[in-house]
């Protein structure tokens, strides 16, 4: 007999466990003795370690973790004045060392007065913030995280990658 003349069944039937010592499985059927997950209808969790804090519980808190979320960088608007009558984007609040680069997510939050109209393209304002600046006569507007500029050397990287598989 050769291999590719092998006759296989394609639905083989299971195994009956859990019907006594004569069904040769056994008398507990592979559960071991006793305890919870002998029963049936016994299920835990996922990670669940019997009462203690689960591993993916615990990863947060202990030393070293750190966060992959980008935190929003605050503007006030008291120091939304120097903009008066302009627009504050990403780029004129970095301009004005308000926020570190024009590529991360602004939020504008209440601390002092607006007086003058400001038009804001933000990722996100208080409320109290947006009652503010509409009261002073301004407006704002949400807008996506301006994406960093890829380099001309990465580009060409990227595109001989792509070159290459495409061949």
């Amino acid at each position: 007999m050769k291999y590719h003349e092998l006759q296989v069944t394609k639905h083989k039937a299971g195994k009956r466990v859990g019907r006594g010592i004569a069904a040769g499985q056994g008398k507990t059927a592979g559960r071991g003795t006793k305890g919870q997950l002998a029963r049936t209808g016994s299920s835990k969790k996922p990670g669940f370690e019997g009462g203690q804090n689960p591993l993916m519980q615990r990863l947060p808190k202990l030393p070293g973790f750190r966060s992959l979320k980008t935190r929003a960088e605050i503007v006030y608007t008291k120091q939304l004045d120097a903009f008066g009558g302009k627009i504050a984007d990403a780029n004129s609040l970095a301009q004005a060392k308000l926020i570190s680069n024009p590529f991360v997510k602004i939020k504008i939050i209440t601390k002092g007065e607006v007086t003058k109209k400001v038009v804001i393209k933000a990722q996100a304002i208080s409320a109290s913030a947006l009652e503010a600046v509409q009261k002073a006569g301004g407006s704002f507007e949400k807008v996506d995280i301006q994406a960093r500029p890829v380099s001309v050397k990465k580009a060409e990287k990227k595109e001989a990658r792509e070159a290459a598989k495409k061949a």
